[in-house]
């Protein structure tokens, strides 16, 4: 077929499709080529160049940031996405299947690369920073000093009795770190996947592990990498996306998981006793140090009046809104409509039929690219956070087209780093350190 009859592709020069037999098959005469869309890159850069943006906390009109305490330095197509997600009214059910597409193998990234290894400066925080690109607030260190107090020899274990082990961060002030050039992959530690879990956004800092069956774990939950943490949330990334909040400190989160198993009825009397003990000395240290154990504390209702969208993982988004309701729009699809969206994609027999059921995605993908152009950079944000969310390797290229143009658009270049690492090995596996 001579190139002037093909017919048009109906998305012009916005499409994003890459697969040879489309291109073959459609006119694309206002399509740019990587070369002519550089002026396009450098007008973002000019963007997050032209003064920095306000924060979150600006926005909420306070200061959250908390100077931390002093502290010596111790030194998958293996799921099958279910359909009941899709029939309900739109909200999430929780269940695995509303949250999973197909993912073709349990490691869903690319061969794991080699990193540049990061600066270890001598200050602890700096060094955790310099690691994992974000700081820690007070509670972090004071709970490790709780947990020395518990177990002097091995605080990573002190709380072995609730099933829990610290990790990630924690693996600095325990010094694991000191002396390892290689992991178990033969590879230079990357510390932006240390303990990262499959349905764990960048957002979520994984602090606790508990179970390898449910993957249950608990981290920190941040809106701006330049911000202290929202709340600790927790997730089990063998069962679902879904992220609850379990208080705004650590103290709070691991006093709840206290009271869960106290109250459980598998939990038998010599173990209740072991755990008493444990919670009394918690609350104890907790309130010495001044720490609420409230589930849910001012703060975070104060937040929850600024979520613009629950977002597939249930934890909200919240973007800089301003008084003219500028910053975000929603996304034109119920999160029901959304999943049928994404499971027809991921449950395509082939190349022709993906590109076909692609196309509602791509429309919502050229809205976005308008707003934008508009300064909505919160819809951006919300539908890569949805495909981020409902999994599936199929869906990576596109989510790397979305969220870490949000997050430089938002100021958030940190976690645009971190998902373009995750999604270069994001694993459904429990055995996830980098160490």
């Amino acid at each position: 077929m001579a190139s002037n009859l093909k017919p048009l592709c109906k998305f012009g020069e916005k499409c994003y499709r890459k697969n040879p037999q489309h291109l073959n098959d459609f006119r694309h005469p206002k399509r740019k080529s990587e070369e002519e869309d550089e002026p396009e890159t450098k007008k973002r850069q000019k963007v997050q160049q032209e003064g920095k943006k306000k924060t979150i906390d600006d926005f909420f009109g306070h200061t959250k940031k908390q100077q931390p305490t002093e502290v010596n330095d111790e030194e998958d197509r293996a799921e099958n996405p279910s359909d009941s997600g899709a029939e309900d009214s739109g909200e999430d059910t929780g269940s695995a299947g509303a949250c999973r597409g197909n993912s073709e193998e349990e490691k869903e990234g690319e061969e794991e690369e080699e990193v540049e290894a990061p600066d270890s400066p001598a200050d602890v925080k700096e060094n955790i920073r310099a690691k994992f690109l974000v700081d820690m607030p007070g509670d972090f260190y004071q709970f490790w000093d709780f947990c020395k107090a518990e177990n002097p020899h091995k605080p990573c274990d002190a709380l072995k009795d609730l099933g829990f082990q610290l990790v990630g961060p924690f693996d600095i002030l325990a010094g694991n770190h000191k002396g390892k050039t290689k992991n178990q992959h033969g590879k230079r530690p990357n510390f932006l996947l240390h303990w990262r879990y499959y349905y764990d956004p960048p957002e979520f800092q994984t602090l606790i592990k508990g179970d390898d069956s449910s993957q249950f774990h608990l981290g920190y939950f941040r809106d701006d990498p330049s911000e202290m943490p929202a709340f600790v949330a927790s997730n089990s990334a063998a069962v679902d996306c879904i992220i609850s909040s379990k208080g705004d400190n650590l103290f709070a989160a691991v006093n709840c998981c206290l009271e869960e198993q106290l109250k459980s009825k598998d939990t038998d009397s010599s173990k209740k006793a072991m755990l008493k003990s444990l919670a009394e000395k918690l609350k104890k240290f907790a309130g010495e140090k001044g720490h609420s154990l409230d589930v849910k504390s001012k703060g975070m209702k104060d937040r929850d009046k600024h979520v613009v969208c629950k977002s597939f993982h249930k934890a909200g988004i919240v973007v800089p809104v301003d008084e003219n309701e500028v910053g975000y729009r929603e996304v034109p699809e119920t999160p029901a409509d959304l999943k049928k969206i994404f499971k027809k994609i991921a449950d395509s027999k082939s190349e022709a039929e993906r590109d076909m059921n692609y196309e509602p995605l791509q429309e919502l993908i050229t809205l976005i690219q308008f707003a934008n152009d508009e300064c909505d950079y919160g819809e951006g944000l919300e539908l890569g956070m949805d495909l981020f969310c409902y999994g599936g390797k199929v869906f990576h290229s596109t989510i790397l087209q979305l969220l870490p143009l949000a997050y430089m658009l938002l100021n958030r270049n940190e976690f645009g780093k971190i998902i373009e690492a995750h999604l270069k090995n994001r694993q459904k596996s429990a055995d996830l350190s980098q160490l």
